[in-house]
């Protein structure tokens, strides 16, 4: 199988992955020569692992969830991918705690790089995916390219586990009044035209921004008929 075929199989994977219930870290294993992968939420006060490939994978989740710092959190704070391809022998000012806790953490004295891209959708951070490998090696231009792309369709899926599904652990807004009902509306009809998305994935980004800022729907709403928050890529909430 060459390398577009593989990225186009993992492609098809992630972007069904909603309706067939079906593993999101999986496809990256395809399109990159790595050892394991994770996708994680980092978004206002939840932290979590939303698929993991093997305990490592989760491991390395768990420990810069615990330290607030390593390539996750650099990835999806700058929004670029992150390249540790040979992780013991480098240094990396952004996180020397989680580096030193890699280097002295008996359960993963295999992991031998990380590589880190961000998981965004418009203006809203999600997240991030991790990827390992047991072996130090970089990835390739194409590979980056393909991670990237594939962790833009992930991001669209990750909410959708999250709002939709209740991944972990979403609470419905309660009643709204028939006023702020209106409001959300309309704010999802604006959402819908800042980036030409459909009804209902407009209405599942407003959902993922209050959810991702600890506010409630309405609250997010409004700010966006008032025109504070702009979801499109050049109006960053």
């Amino acid at each position: 199988m060459t390398e577009s075929d593989a990225f186009e199989n993992a492609r098809r994977s992630v972007t069904s992955a909603h309706e067939t219930k079906s593993d999101l870290c999986r496809p990256f294993l395809a399109v990159a020569p790595v050892t394991g992968a994770s996708v994680s939420v980092l978004t206002g006060s939840h932290q979590a692992t939303m698929c993991s490939s093997d305990p490592t994978a989760a491991r390395l989740d768990e420990m810069q969830f615990d330290l607030g710092e390593g390539p996750c959190w650099e990835a999806m704070q700058t929004r670029r991918p992150v390249l540790a391809p040979d992780l013991r022998s480098e240094h990396h000012v952004m996180w020397p705690v989680f580096m030193n806790a890699i280097r002295g953490d008996a359960l993963n004295p295999s992991v031998e790089a990380i590589f880190a891209f961000p998981l965004a959708v418009g203006s809203l951070d999600i997240g991030a995916i991790d990827l390992y490998s047991s072996s130090p090696g970089d990835l390739t231009t194409l590979q980056v390219t393909n991670v990237m792309e594939l962790a833009g369709v992930t991001a669209w899926q990750v909410l959708r586990r999250i709002l939709v599904d209740g991944a972990i652990g979403v609470d419905e807004e309660d009643g709204l009044a028939f006023t702020s009902r209106r409001e959300v509306h309309q704010a999802t009809g604006m959402i819908l035209a800042q980036l030409g998305l459909n009804a209902a994935d407009a209405a599942l980004l407003l959902r993922a921004h209050a959810f991702s800022t600890d506010r409630s729907v309405r609250d997010v709403a409004n700010d966006v008929v008032a025109r504070r928050i702009d979801f499109s890529a050049d109006g960053r909430p």
